[in-house]
């Protein structure tokens, strides 16, 4: 592939865009062959769904999970069935038990790769004819094959924001210097994306992100400190996994997306704002410098943004719900409650700090939420294990893969130390 490294310019102050905006995509050939990481999750199983939907348009050239081989070979077996031509991909399973366990399977053993991080390196950088990667993991681990598939020049179809918030400078260098590609997956992202096609970097004034508001938009703040995880996981709009239904309702994903947008689109952030839409029908929108507002709206099918990003932003014939304007009625927009969701505040706070915070940030909401989900920490405690972690770490300066990954872990063991003492296990 050629190399691409010009950008045009943005706006004063804001960030060189990592986003193509008003640049030639690549021109990649059918059928289009993808590395999807993350099969067993949510955007995993969808990207599956539209290569058996487009046999002759998109291949899976390889493919990873962390452990869940149930899923995994049922994935496999549907492809075989509705792809019979297609070649085998590669497999990659990060969690060296679940490795073991497929190393004894003969339907999987043959294509299967190194366990761990190495397993998903090589899914991004050993098969040949590769064009996209579709990077679903979840959280910082993204951050590596998403640096790896830019230095291969690939179209890079992200669903891992933290790969942004981690290792956003990272990223860009890397982009720009093997010509390669970010088209964002988030729903968010993608209707910004759309609302861009044909502009200039010079048109926009600023951007807006929806978020639905979560299971808690309208809860009290004191009741918070009572909620189970029952309720947090019980979000009203999407379903996705459990992290990031977590961060849904903290809104932490939102404080993510906006980090992630300032890379993207090269907008600093004093011209990214955050409005609560709870029906989840208006999927963002884009301010242009004469006042003029678009707004892309749909369904809430992540298949949408999914096939925008693989298929180098064309609208390809899916079967998704109609949006029925006369239905809808009307579309309700409010601000988000400080009170109500401090981690929005934490992430923008972060962001605006740059260098290692957002690093610290995600680390410590990872072990969070995690601890959320092992039933180890209450909700309300989310935001105070991030705060406190950023307060006791001091900032530093992101220059590598190594160093974020060094912030990174730091990060973890005082979250870690934090939440052991809220519980009474310190020492």
């Amino acid at each position: 592939m050629s190399s691409r490294t010009e950008h045009l310019p943005s706006r004063s102050g804001s960030a060189a865009s990592l986003y193509p905006c008003g640049r030639e995509l690549l021109r990649l050939p059918r059928p289009l062959r993808l590395v999807v990481l993350g099969v067993t999750g949510s955007i995993g199983t969808q990207t599956m769904d539209l290569v058996r939907r487009y046999p002759e348009q998109l291949q899976v050239a390889a493919l990873s999970c962390r452990s869940n081989l149930a899923v995994l070979r049922r994935e496999l077996e549907s492809l075989r069935n509705d792809c019979p031509d297609h070649p085998e991909p590669w497999i990659a399973v990060a969690d060296p038990v679940a490795h073991a366990e497929a190393m004894r399977d003969d339907a999987l053993a043959p294509r299967l790769l190194s366990p761990g991080e190495d397993g998903i390196a090589e899914a991004v950088e050993s098969p040949n004819d590769v064009h996209c990667l579709v990077n679903g993991l979840v959280g910082s681990a993204g951050l590596r094959p998403t640096l790896a598939g830019a230095r291969r020049g690939l179209r890079i179809a992200l669903a891992n924001k933290e790969s942004l918030v981690v290792g956003g400078d990272l990223v860009r260098r890397e982009v720009l210097a093997a010509g390669a590609e970010i088209l964002p997956v988030d729903s968010e992202h993608s209707a910004i994306a759309q609302c861009l096609s044909g502009r200039t970097p010079d048109e926009i004034e600023g951007l807006i992100l929806t978020a639905s508001g979560g299971p808690f938009r309208t809860t009290p703040a004191d009741e918070l400190q009572r909620v189970e995880l029952e309720q947090v996981l019980n979000h009203p709009t999407w379903k996705m996994g459990p992290k990031i239904t977590v961060d849904s309702a903290t809104l932490m994903n939102k404080g993510l997306e906006v980090i992630e947008a300032h890379h993207l689109f090269g907008i600093d952030y004093d011209r990214i704002s955050v409005v609560v839409h709870p029906g989840s029908h208006v999927h963002s929108l884009v301010r242009f410098v004469d006042g003029a507002v678009l707004a892309q709206l749909g369904t809430p099918d992540m298949r949408v943004p999914l096939l925008y990003a693989i298929t180098g932003e064309k609208h390809w014939p899916l079967d998704t719900g109609k949006l029925d304007l006369l239905e809808l009625g009307s579309l309700h927009f409010e601000a988000p409650d400080p009170e109500r969701f401090p981690c929005l505040r934490l992430a923008l706070e972060a962001g605006r700090a740059g260098g290692s915070a957002p690093v610290v940030l995600n680390a410590a909401n990872e072990v969070a939420v995690a601890a959320l989900l092992d039933r180890t920490l209450r909700y309300a405690e989310i935001p105070h294990i991030i705060e406190d972690t950023l307060s006791s770490l001091p900032s530093g300066t992101i220059e590598s893969l190594a160093g974020a990954l060094a912030f990174d872990q730091q990060a973890r063991g005082k979250a870690a130390e934090f939440i052991a003492a809220l519980s009474g296990r310190a020492g």
